[in-house]
């Protein structure tokens, strides 16, 4: 096998499990273990991965947080079969918990006429709601430029009173090791109160949120279900064993 094969074959099975082992590198490319040891050096130079005992594991790159105009443009066909299969998880009478984001956003339409009442830090969102006549509650706080939420202790402390049959969270990073991530502090720790007073916290994710890791934890991985929609069986089986996802269908 070429050296820029077997480069291809690491990279890959770094990208979608986050870590691999010498030996079953060599078992696989058939290659001897001063080779493998060789192409792990070189790549590492390169920043492509970092070097363990026995390995190697993929380098994690913290990602600028998009506006949410910016956001908005982003698998819009993919948001939208997230947010109407998430909606079919909503009953009557819940109290609702629904992030700020754009992947929440597109699960407004589908709350029309049902019996809930929604609790939001998404401006936007809360808007909508209210046109809609929807039950809505929304939270104080300062609010964040960038993307529209509104955060702060103020928001915290009014989450501290309220809870949750389920809640809907928007996420910046999905990652098998580092769980929910996102870039915000103050923003994490309104997701993370939500979660916490939510019987059941629902990730909703497009397919560009997996392998990736921003700034601040929310929350482990088994903590909450994913609903995303077009997962590669390799994706899904490295996130499955941890967690539940379930798959908007088209």
């Amino acid at each position: 096998m070429l050296t820029e094969e077997r480069y291809e074959y690491i990279l890959a099975q770094l990208k979608k499990y986050g870590l691999v082992k010498s030996q079953d590198l060599m078992h696989y490319l058939d290659c001897s273990e001063s080779t493998i040891r060789r192409d792990l050096a070189l790549l590492e130079e390169t920043g492509e991965l970092t070097r363990i005992h026995g390995g190697a594991k993929k380098v994690y790159r913290i990602d600028e947080e998009l506006s949410i105009s910016e956001k908005a443009s982003i698998n819009v066909q993919e948001k939208e079969e997230i947010a109407k299969f998430a909606s079919s998880l909503i009953e009557e009478n819940d109290t609702i918990y629904l992030d700020a984001g754009t992947t929440t956003l597109y699960l407004i339409p589908y709350l029309k006429n049902k019996n809930i009442q929604v609790v939001t830090n998404g401006i936007q969102h809360a808007v909508l709601l209210a046109d809609q006549q929807t039950k809505t509650i929304l939270l104080g706080g300062n609010i964040k430029a960038k993307t529209k939420a509104i955060i702060g202790i103020t928001t915290t402390s009014q989450l501290e009173n309220y809870r949750f049959n389920k809640c809907f969270l928007g996420i910046n990073g999905i990652d098998a090791e580092f769980g929910y991530t996102t870039p915000d502090v103050e923003e994490a720790a309104v997701k993370r109160q939500a979660h916490l007073h939510s019987s059941k916290t629902f990730i909703l994710a497009d397919k560009s949120k997996f392998n990736k890791v921003s700034f601040v934890k929310i929350c482990e991985l088994e903590d909450a279900v994913i609903v995303t929609q077009g997962l590669d069986s390799a994706t899904h089986k490295s996130y499955f064993s941890k967690t539940t996802i379930k798959e908007a269908k088209i």
